[in-house]
């Protein structure tokens, strides 16, 4: 199996398997590891210009604030944003949906409006929706799904939202990759025809699971605003991002009040700060701002082509052997296309509990999710209460694929004595 890069290699760049040389880390989904550049940049931020920004006019609050502001230029660039002030930090994917719903969906969701999502959402780009829709006294609208890929198809495999959207449908908010199926869904496709339906249409992409793993661009998705996490990208936690676009950000009300959001106080009134500075109220984690800015240079470095590939065929790998290994006994989630799916791989296997499975994996330092996922509607739909979830970056090897197989054989020996 040939990559594109050395995972072993790769390995030498994450401090953690000094501490646990034998660990297999099969969680990214839920966050990644972090490597040294990261660390050593949050550190050198600690060290050597720890002051607050926008606020100084001395060496180092100045230095810092550089610092921070070409985070800003540096993701614009990455997501391919026109401008760096289209780039909104927040502390993750969750304040930022929560945002837009705060702002843009407070404003122009009315009653018997309609907001759709989708079954396989992580709660994030669900909960939120669902509640504003159910304040406004909105119609929430969830797609369904078929073969673990979203409803929307046509008799010539083309999209079709004739049923799902309406001139009525204010919001559409979706996943770019789902954190359970690891289904990649046509945004694209899905965006231009929305638009034909409701030219009007404010669409939100949740793409947590996708800018860390593959090419994204936001023009070329043709999305109203997206979403994601520093976390789940190398990058330290506390830290997300929303791109939105300029016109609809500088209509937005601010979302929360405070230092460095404001134009000018008085006691008659208030003037915001233009976009983005006007959603980021308060003292933000610098630190982990900067220490983004490292984790995207360290992306670079290797290739976001490259780091799909590398999941992909671990993926595949992965599925080939579980497949052959328990046969019908095991059902794994999302779609067998490597085209179609990320490196995100859920499943379950008959009269094993998931978390018995991930106690047993963890026994051996390998360790995958069990549970719902924050995706309980995604669950309920496929009829079962929790699954086990291996999702793969570029730390992970064919060797870790091998022991994941050797592990669940094992726990399922134990569990069924």
């Amino acid at each position: 199996m040939l990559f594109m890069f050395d995972p072993k290699k790769i390995k030498k760049d994450f401090p953690i398997y000094n501490q646990h040389p034998n660990l297999v880390y099969l969680d990214s989904g839920a966050t990644s590891l972090k490597p040294r550049v990261v660390v050593e940049k949050i550190t050198e931020y600690y060290n050597q210009y720890s002051a607050n920004i926008h606020r100084g006019i001395y060496q180092i609050s100045e230095l810092a604030s550089l610092e921070y502001e070409e985070t800003r230029s540096v993701v614009a660039t990455f997501i391919g944003a026109d401008s760096p002030s289209e780039i909104v930090f927040t502390r993750n994917s969750t304040e930022s949906i929560n945002l837009i719903a705060s702002t843009v969906g407070q404003d122009i969701i009315e009653s018997g409006d309609e907001i759709v999502t989708s079954i396989m959402e992580h709660h994030s780009n669900f909960v939120p929706w669902q509640q504003l829709a159910f304040s406004k006294g909105a119609d929430f609208k969830v797609i369904n799904i078929e073969n673990y890929e979203l409803r929307i198809m046509d008799d010539k495999s083309k999209v079709d939202l004739s049923d799902i959207v309406t001139k009525k449908t204010k919001i559409l908010a979706l996943t770019l990759v789902s954190n359970v199926l690891g289904t990649i869904n046509p945004i694209k496709e899905i965006s231009q025809a929305a638009r034909k339906m409701n030219p009007n249409i404010i669409i939100v992409v949740d793409a947590a699971q996708a800018v860390p793993h593959m090419l994204v661009d936001v023009k070329n998705l043709g999305c109203d605003f997206l979403v994601f996490s520093s976390h789940k990208m190398f990058g330290p936690t506390g830290v997300g991002v929303l791109w939105g676009k300029a016109n609809l950000l500088k209509k937005m009300d601010p979302y929360q009040y405070g230092g460095d959001m404001i134009d000018i106080v008085s006691l008659e009134k208030t003037t915001f700060a233009e976009p983005p500075h006007r959603f980021e109220a308060g003292t933000p984690n610098i630190a982990g701002v900067i220490g983004l800015k490292a984790a995207i240079r360290y992306i670079k470095n290797i290739g976001i082509e490259n780091i799909k590939i590398h999941e992909n065929k671990l993926a595949n790998l992965a599925i080939a052997k579980l497949d052959k290994a328990f046969g019908e006994k095991i059902r794994i989630l999302g779609p067998k296309a490597d085209l179609n799916r990320s490196g995100i791989i859920s499943f379950t296997i008959n009269g094993v509990h998931p978390h018995d499975i991930a106690q047993i994996c963890d026994e051996e330092q390998l360790a995958v999710r069990a549970g719902h996922h924050c995706a309980m509607p995604l669950h309920t739909c496929l009829n079962i209460p929790a699954s086990t979830r291996a999702s793969f970056y570029i730390y992970n090897t064919p060797t870790d694929v091998d022991k994941l197989a050797i592990s669940l054989q094992r726990a399922v020996k134990i569990l069924k004595k």
